[in-house]
């Protein structure tokens, strides 16, 4: 490609993060910057192939050419023919004519659009989040030996910034299919039926906000900071400290992107446990709050939630989240206590708090968003779910209890009742 000067490639990338913000699906995000991706890397065919959470099939999502590819979703990594990149055993894939490049096999399926569309020069490089190959960004020409060396590289920076955007896409869908499951099982129940309903929508209003956090809060940084790239591009020479500033700016942006992608799926959940993550989240929002309040965690459960399903660990976590959030937030309370204990073969979880308590009709009529939204998570993890009030009509109990689970080993000191 062209020579082109380095204010002016990063104001092409960040005109790529101003296109992929809003975004809401994968096939809409990819045609968005295809454009501008190809300024920096031309190409005939361009695709992102996005693995699945269990590391065993992925999706593509391409633009330019429309090719089998697209429609074969959930397709076995194993097959794929850019299997080590997706499963992390290279840094890149590069050749000159894959019609003749050994790696690519005629008579795979898999491999056939290659063939069908003639795609001889391809350049493939992963993507990763926290370490974690989520997908691989692929380029193609139709002509052969095109890309060189420092097309690897500029994929790789492409690479790099669509990784975060497509990783919260991911969280998101996983989020939306796990509603699905979730409904889907327990759609025996006619009670639960509204439930389920209410907890799909919210997950969808869920999507929708972090779709609009990326757009509202890393668009307006990422647009000063192209301004500021063009009042220096309009220069004859550009010294490194001039876009010292614009890079540190930027980190700051990727920094609140993170941030965003947290929210939608807690590493510290994965991670460290569940008395971790309840324990990360009470500092985290008594700390955002500012309100200086006392937060405490004790936990005699001998760490048995952790050996909960994934899904319901990940439900009762947003359940304190939420009643954690209300007695800082709205309650404004000045003391926050999360209970963890285990009796007779049964889960316990009390969030107590001494704010403002809740209106007795409101704690009748469950009328509050968070409140149904607590309600129904825990109905559709099959927990019992109680809100009173405390001593006097103030502050909040919140307590959820479950079976603990059966294959776990029960631990022999048990918290009283």
């Amino acid at each position: 490609m062209a020579n082109i000067r380095p204010a002016a490639r990063l104001g092409q990338y960040l005109r790529i993060s101003r296109l992929l913000a809003g975004q809401l699906d994968f096939r809409s995000a990819i045609r968005a910057v295809a454009a501008e991706v190809a300024r920096i890397l031309p190409h005939d065919h361009l695709d992102v192939c996005i693995v699945g959470a269990d590391g065993q099939f992925h999706t593509a999502y391409e633009t330019g050419i429309d090719t089998q590819w697209g429609d074969m979703p959930h397709a076995p990594v194993a097959n794929s023919p850019i299997r080590a990149v997706l499963m992390g055993e290279v840094d890149h894939l590069l050749t000159d004519d894959a019609c003749t490049d050994p790696r690519f096999s005629r008579d795979g399926p898999a491999h056939r659009p290659i063939f069908d569309h003639n795609l001889r020069s391809r350049v493939h490089l992963p993507m990763c989040v926290h370490g974690e190959v989520i997908g691989a960004l692929s380029c193609s020409r139709q002509v052969p030996g095109f890309y060189r060396a420092e097309d690897v590289r500029n994929a790789r920076y492409i690479a790099e910034m669509l990784s975060p955007y497509f990783f919260a896409l991911r969280a998101a869908d996983q989020a939306r299919q796990s509603a699905i499951v979730e409904t889907e099982a327990r759609a025996r129940e006619e009670g639960l039926r509204q439930g389920a309903l209410k907890l799909t929508e919210a997950l969808e209003q869920e999507r929708q906000r972090i779709g609009m956090d990326l757009h509202d809060q890393t668009l307006a940084d990422l647009t000063r900071l192209a301004r500021g790239v063009e009042r220096l591009g309009l220069s004859d020479s550009i010294a490194p400290a001039d876009l010292a500033p614009l890079g540190h700016s930027l980190h700051l942006s990727i920094q609140a992107l993170r941030q965003i992608i947290e929210a939608a799926k807690p590493s510290v959940l994965h991670l460290f446990g569940f008395a971790h993550a309840v324990e990360n989240h009470l500092d985290r929002a008594i700390r955002d709050a500012g309100s200086g309040a006392r937060g405490t965690l004790t936990d005699h459960t001998g760490g048995i939630i952790d050996a909960l399903d994934p899904s319901v660990g990940m439900a009762l976590f947003r359940i304190v989240q939420e009643a954690v959030n209300n007695a800082v937030t709205h309650a404004q309370a000045t003391s926050v206590s999360v209970d963890l204990t285990l009796s007779r073969g049964q889960v316990a979880v009390a969030i107590r708090d001494n704010g403002s308590g809740v209106p007795r009709a409101r704690a009748l009529a469950n009328t509050g968003s968070g409140i149904d939204n607590m309600k129904t998570r825990a109905r559709l993890i099959s927990a019992r779910f109680a809100l009173t009030s405390g001593p006097g009509g103030m502050g909040t109990r919140v307590g959820i209890t479950l079976p603990a689970p059966a294959t776990a080993r029960i631990p022999e000191r048990q918290a009283s009742p």
